[in-house]
């Protein structure tokens, strides 16, 4: 298990992503998160002369350390693959060493000579020039970062001094458009309480952990089985305890439209030192999407208190390389999986809910707009077991609380939470007959429910602005989801 820096995650999916919703409904012929994203095309090949989109893929293996470098402001600047790869970067100075050619393969110079085959040429990495790498020793986020200074050559290659830069700077005035799937092995699992179990299926028929063989392909599984706190004074026989599953086949959608309103007013060779004003895209998407199945089941009384009290049980990280023609575009994906509970500590419940739907979530640019939320989600719900046994009420929700960010820099999150309700209420007499002796007469009325609901809530954030659009000022808000349906109700 890779160990990572913690992430700063907005309490409040899409993973869920990881994973996530906005627009709730039943919908028995809901299509695949999939079928509605349009597919990206045949390869991640197309070139950046050419006039068709951009292609957009998972990044082979083999290019699981690639570099495209652009010249913004130079004749035949537009970004391109090249063999030099980022040995080490530094975080603190932003300063990078590229390493050498491989044998065999040229690399362009400053000047456009290509150098001796398998040697290294002093200066072959100028300034101006902006590198997007995949995930490199130093930068397990990936790098996008544009060269402002040459310090010198070492043993590893060449030392340059970096800045932050945008997407718009390499893709330029291309298109590109497509979803991909996150490979489910791909993610890092760091698990929070002693039992939970991780599994998941990919193609190849390759598969791990103890429900592998029965997840569907390219997705992933979470199982949580724990014992919570029980309300004070509870019978021995109402225990508490919450267990279940959270399942999802998440994907990455990903586009970016060139051709902004204002053109680039670097457009010869004379500015190759200083680069281009980039004009930023006239359109530019990220989220996550994908199809979400739970099953879980909260039983006896537990100890809950009116403020929700939220339990993580998992964090799950994964950074996959999205070749976008000849560019990797590292996206990186955070997802806590939690339990939370809330109520009055008085009711005794034994439920179970399965819940299988879509989500997509995500930011959206327009020119006009600006950033704007685009979120929806189709589930189903339905009640396994329903039992409520005396009066008061419980709220327990099986969630995912996701982050989506290229290279590093977190652009959306969201809170998917979908929850089980229940409250009855109700009250009992008893009347004893003064001096009669006789048994006591007892009588019990009233009334339960049950409620299966969802809520999401979540923000975009200011760092969307590494596509080249507008800083946003402020986060905005996803908007507050909140939808409730009755699972079973019945009176005592």
């Amino acid at each position: 298990m890779r160990k990572r820096p913690s992430r700063a995650l907005v309490p409040a999916l899409a993973a869920s992503a990881l994973f996530l919703a906005a627009g709730c409904s039943a919908d028995p012929g809901r299509s695949s998160a999939a079928a509605r994203t349009p597919d990206a095309g045949a390869s991640a090949t197309t070139t950046a002369n050419s006039d068709q989109p951009l292609a957009v893929a998972a990044a082979p293996a083999a290019a699981a350390t690639s570099t495209a470098v652009a010249r913004p402001g130079t004749a035949g600047g537009k970004a391109r693959k090249t063999s030099l790869k980022v040995k080490s970067y530094d975080s603190h100075t932003r300063r990078a060493v590229i390493s050498t050619v491989a044998k065999g393969i040229s690399s362009p110079s400053p000047t456009g000579t290509p150098t001796p085959e398998g040697t290294t040429a002093p200066g072959r990495t100028a300034v101006g020039d902006v590198i997007a790498s995949a995930p490199a020793p130093g930068a397990p986020d990936g790098l996008l970062a544009k060269v402002t200074k040459v310090i010198g050559e070492t043993a590893d290659g060449t030392e340059v001094q970096t800045a932050p830069t945008t997407l718009d700077t390499l893709l330029g005035g291309d298109d590109a458009k497509g979803t991909v799937p996150v490979d489910p092995a791909s993610f890092d699992v760091e698990r929070l309480l002693p039992d939970v179990k991780v599994s998941w299926a990919k193609t190849g028929d390759l598969h791990s952990g103890p429900e592998g063989t029965k997840v569907p392909l390219g997705s992933l599984r979470v199982d949580v089985a724990t014992k919570v706190a029980t309300a004070e004074g509870a019978p021995a026989s109402a225990d508490a305890s919450v267990s279940g599953f959270v399942q999802v086949k998440p994907e990455v959608d990903f586009s970016y439209g060139g051709g902004a309103s204002t053109a680039s007013t670097a457009s010869t060779a004379s500015t190759a030192s200083t680069g281009s004003t980039a004009s930023g895209p006239g359109a530019a998407y990220l989220g996550v999407s994908g199809d979400w199945t739970s099953q879980w089941a909260l039983k006896g009384r537990a100890g809950a208190t009116a403020k929700p009290v939220r339990l993580p049980f998992a964090k799950l990280h994964a950074d996959p390389v999205l070749q976008v023609g000849p560019i990797p575009v590292v996206v990186n994906l955070d997802l806590t999986c939690y339990f939370e509970i809330s109520g009055d500590g008085r009711v005794t419940v034994d439920v179970e809910q399965d819940l299988k739907g879509d989500f997509k979530a995500g930011g959206t640019f327009g020119t006009a707009a600006g950033w704007t939320p685009v979120n929806e989600s189709h589930m189903d719900s339905s009640p396994v077991r329903t039992s409520v046994t005396t009066a008061g009420s419980v709220k327990a929700a099986l969630g995912a609380q996701a982050t989506v960010g290229l290279y590093g820099a977190v652009g959306v999150t969201a809170d998917l939470a979908p929850y089980l309700r229940g409250e009855a209420a109700g009250t009992v007499t008893a009347t004893t007959p003064v001096g009669s002796g006789t048994k006591s007469d007892v009588a019990a009325s009233g009334s339960w429910a049950l409620y299966g609901g969802l809520d999401l809530s979540g923000t975009l954030q200011i760092q969307l602005a590494v596509f080249g659009t507008p800083v946003i000022q402020h986060a905005i808000p996803l908007g507050t989801l909140h939808r409730e349906w009755k699972l079973a109700d019945g009176k005592m």
